[in-house]
């Protein structure tokens, strides 16, 4: 399953995480936003679409920039996952210029979290690399 998030870096330096709703998967973990990519849809396109159903806000593609990706598997039934464990790719974007103001529209809430404590958050177990190849690409640490 391919998956797509942004890092959206607001003019202060913070990101916006978001929290997931309590009732699924991994509820009440903060998470970059996004969601998966349709059948014959592109990761931008993708990331796009997500943004607005999420968030509410607009995003051109050209404002994207790919940073780094996570790889895993999904959580099983017997975990409480939806169904069979699957292969799962997370692509990372970066991403500072959209329009309209984000809110929580599917998320339990959303938050601008300092650069330097998102790692501190509960998130699920792939949005930590994430976070470590965002650190990198801002080059927060050492390469």
């Amino acid at each position: 399953m391919l998956v797509v998030a942004v890092a959206l870096v607001g003019h202060s330096g913070r990101v916006l995480m978001q929290q997931r709703g309590f009732d699924g998967v991994h509820g009440g973990l903060w998470e970059f936003p996004g969601g998966k990519v349709d059948p014959g849809e592109g990761p931008e396109a993708a990331l796009v679409r997500e943004l607005g159903e999420e968030l509410g806000i607009v995003v051109a593609e050209s404002e994207l920039a790919p940073v780094g990706f996570a790889s895993g598997h999904t959580v099983p039934k017997e975990e409480g996952g939806k169904g069979t464990s699957r292969p799962l790719v997370i692509l990372l974007y970066i991403c500072r210029a959209w329009q309209g103001e984000p809110s929580a529209l599917e998320a339990a809430q959303v938050a601008w979290v300092e650069f330097g404590a998102i790692t501190a958050l509960s998130m699920p177990p792939l949005d930590y690399p994430l976070a470590e190849a965002l650190a990198r690409h801002l080059g927060a640490v050492d390469k």
